[in-house]
């Protein structure tokens, strides 16, 4: 199970990101409509005025029951090992155990 602290500061992000949203999708835009590069810059300084942590790229999937970062499945948002548990104990519908 992961820390508590660790899953809070991920929704914390979650909802930085939600609301900074449109204010980085906007810069983004007109840098590609500008020639000159001194704009640029201009408009790459306004991109850096939101908080890091409101960047999508700082976010993790996690798994959903134990809040673990890692060998995620986008499908189920579980991580291997519960979703395995939970395949063998015909938890989740239509999806089926391999051994080998």
């Amino acid at each position: 199970m992961a820390r508590k602290s660790l899953i809070q500061r991920e929704k914390k992000r979650q909802k930085l990101e939600q609301k900074y949203h449109l204010i980085r999708r906007s810069p983004k835009k007109e840098i590609s409509k500008v020639p000159l590069l001194s704009e640029k810059w201009e408009i790459h300084g306004k991109l850096q005025s939101p908080p890091r942590n409101s960047a999508p790229t700082r976010l993790h999937r996690r798994c959903f029951s134990t809040g673990r970062p890692r060998a995620n499945y986008r499908d189920f948002g579980l991580s291997g090992h519960i979703l395995r548990e939970m395949v063998h104990a015909c938890l989740l519908p239509g999806a089926t155990r391999s051994s080998w």
